[in-house]
């Protein structure tokens, strides 16, 4: 089973020998910008602007203080570690930035990146939810494991890869914060069709999440919907089309509506309605005619 190696023991366990061809000072390289390509094992997918912008003010005014985490990549520098950092230094104006390189593999590289991630706080919870299901597949650690390296419980870690279970549209709602890992939990507990109908009836009316456990209670089925009824009825209507040969109109929805048969002489007529006197009984698709 693969192991964590040189993890939590803080960046001074990274330190290389110096790199030939970047200027050093107190152990650690300056590295230009332009010359950082971006990290392909980064689990963070959203970066906040306002955050951004607060970290680039702060580093007009003091400098990069932390250095970020680079490997040689061809010509140029990965980044494993410090992307906030980067970015933030681009948004500030800065032409260079101070950084640790070291020789890895992609198999560390991802595992010091997914860590480093996830010892942070910034991380939103599907993107935890996937680092740590990432953390399986590619390192077979175990949950406990897991949970040791970054700080976490198991059960946080467990609830947590839970929400992978739920479909994406609901895990959409986590990301954009509509609603919380709490009101994740309780539709994890209700079956599908339901549970995106709970969701984004929560996500649209601010339910709390005692108000979602009693929706749930209650048993609620969500309404046919109106795309629903579009997609039956425009089965019917191809149906009907293809029985009575012209080109029939179904009005309405699954509640109410009517039926439209043109014809365009006395013989189509009398033609239509023989088929009607004969054809009692079910139609096409169910329908009754």
């Amino acid at each position: 089973m693969a192991k964590a190696r040189g993890l939590g023991r803080g960046l001074s366990s990274l330190i290389p020998e110096r790199s030939a061809g970047t200027e050093r000072r107190d152990g650690v390289d300056t590295i230009a910008l332009a010359r950082i390509v971006p990290n392909p094992f980064q689990p963070r997918r959203q970066f906040g602007e306002s955050e951004l912008a607060e970290l680039a003010e702060s580093i007009r005014l003091h400098g990069v203080i932390q250095p970020v985490v680079l490997r040689p990549w061809q010509e140029q520098f990965q980044l494993i570690a410090g992307e906030r950092r980067v970015r933030a230094a681009r948004m500030a104006g800065l032409t260079v930035i101070p950084a640790i390189v070291k020789a890895l593999s992609d198999r560390d590289a991802m595992e010091i990146a997914l860590v480093e991630n996830l010892q942070r706080t910034d991380l939103n919870p599907m993107e935890e939810s996937f680092a740590y299901k990432r953390l399986i597949e590619e390192f077979e650690w175990t949950q406990d494991e897991i949970g040791a390296r970054v700080g976490k419980s198991r059960s946080h870690v467990a609830n947590y890869l839970r929400l992978l279970q739920l479909e994406t549209s609901i895990q959409n709602m986590i990301t954009s914060q509509s609603i919380s890992v709490a009101h994740a939990k309780v539709l994890l507990s209700v079956e599908s069709p339901r549970r995106g109908f709970l969701a984004a009836r929560c996500a649209s009316e601010g339910w709390t999440v005692k108000q979602l456990e009693a929706a749930a209670k209650r048993g609620e089925i969500p309404p046919r919907s109106r795309a629903q009824d579009d997609v039956h009825l425009r089965s019917v209507e191809a149906g009907l089309r293809r029985r009575f040969g012209t080109k029939v109109s179904v009005r309405g929805d699954s509640s109410k509506g009517r039926i439209e048969i043109p014809y365009r002489s006395l013989e189509e007529l009398e033609r239509l309605l023989s088929m009607l006197d004969h054809g009692s009984g079910s139609g096409p698709e169910g329908f009754v005619v």
